[in-house]
């Protein structure tokens, strides 16, 4: 599998699904543009300390070359100009992933609406929203330029499960379910383009977020499962991004047009696995084992 020559945009690369899959899409080959607020020199509200840079030389690292850029993906005239530049320097683009989130510290978890506060619950719609229309926007144009081009809309959870799951926040809700519909809904613009559009999810996610809650590192994360069992079906973020990975290197993603994927299904279909040579299936773990209220077992399931 090789990407070599391909042009990516990880709109959303500071860390977790995004830091992820540019690396594997620079481990492929691929010349990756990383974007988000947080670099050496500024900190977003989200007071990490990953940076664009890290992802950067990690993408490089992995073979491929990363190229850091700051954007606030909400403001129109920084992304507008982040596209003019992938166009000047490149003159491509292959491959858009809308991985922007950026709502952790605004969801309000087993509240109605009337409880949430009320600021905090559309600043999460804005990030989470408003953000990938306006990625999609400016850099679809450019991607469509050329046959062939990949948009992967990355939210939490399956169109099947969203759809039948209350996601515990009003606001989450909405914001996960409305990406899942972006990637049927751009399939349809796309496709007379020889473009293809997909919404994809990963399971449940080992970020840098959920080890430091959960108070492991990656070396020790099934220490975690004393507390919290079904953390064994949990995966890396480099999983997600080989799931995109492979989308971007097959001849025939067109046939996945418009549908709504995850990383364990993609992996049956493509036979890559996570770092540790397993292949976690979180969403049929999630509906076959946890909700049922069975044990935490992971066999047969990763």
């Amino acid at each position: 599998m090789t990407l070599a020559g391909k042009v990516a945009l990880v709109a959303g690369a500071t860390r977790g699904a995004g830091r992820g899959i540019a690396v594997e899409l620079g481990a492929a080959g691929a010349s990756v543009y990383v974007t988000g607020r947080t670099t050496r020199r500024h900190q977003s509200e989200y007071n990490r300390p990953e940076t664009i840079e890290e992802t950067a030389d990690l993408v490089s690292a992995a073979g491929g070359r990363g190229i850091a850029v700051q954007v606030d993906h909400l403001v129109s005239d920084e992304v507008a100009a982040l596209v003019r530049r992938i166009r000047a320097e490149q003159g491509r683009l292959d491959i858009l992933v809308n991985d922007i989130w950026g709502g952790e510290n605004y969801v309000e978890w087993n509240k109605p609406v009337w409880e949430h506060d009320l600021a905090k619950g559309l600043r999460m719609l804005h990030l989470a929203i408003d953000t990938h229309l306006i990625t999609a926007h400016h850099a679809l144009p450019l991607l469509i330029e050329n046959p062939g081009g990949l948009l992967v809309e990355v939210t939490d959870g399956t169109a099947e499960y969203n759809a039948e799951h209350y996601r515990l926040s009003p606001f989450y809700d909405l914001a996960k379910v409305a990406v899942n519909r972006m990637g049927w809904a751009h399939a349809k613009d796309l496709a007379p383009h020889g473009a293809t559009a997909i919404s994809l999810t990963p399971g449940w996610l080992r970020s840098e977020i959920m080890l430091e809650t959960y108070g492991v590192r990656e070396e020790n994360w099934r220490d975690a499962t004393a507390k919290v069992p079904h953390f064994i079906i949990s995966e890396t973020p480099h999983f997600v991004g080989r799931a995109v990975a492979a989308l971007a290197a097959d001849p025939n993603r067109a046939r996945w047009n418009g549908q709504s994927l995850s990383s364990g299904g993609l992996a049956k279909v493509y036979g890559f696995t996570d770092l540790d040579g397993s292949q976690p299936d979180a969403w049929r773990y999630i509906a076959e084992v946890e909700e049922p209220g069975k044990p935490a077992d992971a066999t047969g399931y990763r």
